[in-house]
């Protein structure tokens, strides 16, 4: 019997470029394996869900505040991601810490991409353009972007797949942002596909 193509879900929080990335990825057989089955975001005016009605994939959004507690805000995503059987969730421009009903159902099938060579400048609150002003503060001359597993810990999961980049003495974090976001959108796509050539479903 031929293997189905795994269901993804991407969640977002913003513009949803490394969504865009993804989408485009399916769409021109760089992933093969996997099909993009829902996109959620956290903020129900994201550009991304845009992108996503676009591409005529499902989407939704949830506010935290609407619920008690990370827990039920996550439980609550998790319901949605069970009606779509889901079988590998996609954080993307995420801005939200994972719990516990998330990371036990999807145990070693969530992952993270993140603007930098992980373990450096990883962690609760590193983020966004946190990390290249972090990055050109201390003066090292190389970066890159990391897609690693998501556990309980905060950036901390294993590595999956980096790329490098070179920083330049005259780089602003806006510089080095668009430069590592194009490393990102090859490599989020391609390392997601290798994943899925080794996963059972």
């Amino acid at each position: 019997m031929e293997k189905r193509k795994a269901n993804l879900a991407v969640l977002v929080s913003g513009s949803g470029s490394n969504l865009a990335a993804l989408i485009d990825a399916v769409n021109t057989g760089i992933i093969t394996e996997g099909m993009i089955s829902l996109v959620v975001s956290n903020k129900k005016d994201a550009y991304a869900l845009q992108r996503a009605e676009n591409a005529g994939i499902p989407c939704l959004s949830a506010k935290r505040s609407d619920f008690a507690t990370d827990e039920e805000f996550d439980k609550h995503l998790l319901s949605s991601l069970k009606a779509h059987r889901i079988d590998l969730v996609l954080l993307a421009g995420y801005m939200r810490i994972l719990t516990k009903p998330l990371l036990e159902a999807y145990n070693e099938r969530i992952l993270n991409i993140h603007p930098s060579l992980l373990p450096e400048f990883g962690g609760i609150g590193m983020y966004g353009m946190k990390v290249h002003e972090e990055v050109i503060r201390t003066g090292i001359t190389v970066s890159g972007c990391t897609v690693h597993i998501v556990n309980e810990h905060v950036d901390q999961g294993p590595i999956l797949a980096q790329a490098s980049v070179s920083v330049f003495p005259d780089d602003t974090p806006d510089s080095l942002a668009a430069r590592i976001l194009k490393e990102e959108h090859r490599l989020y796509p391609a390392t997601v596909e290798k994943f899925l050539t080794g996963f059972r479903i």
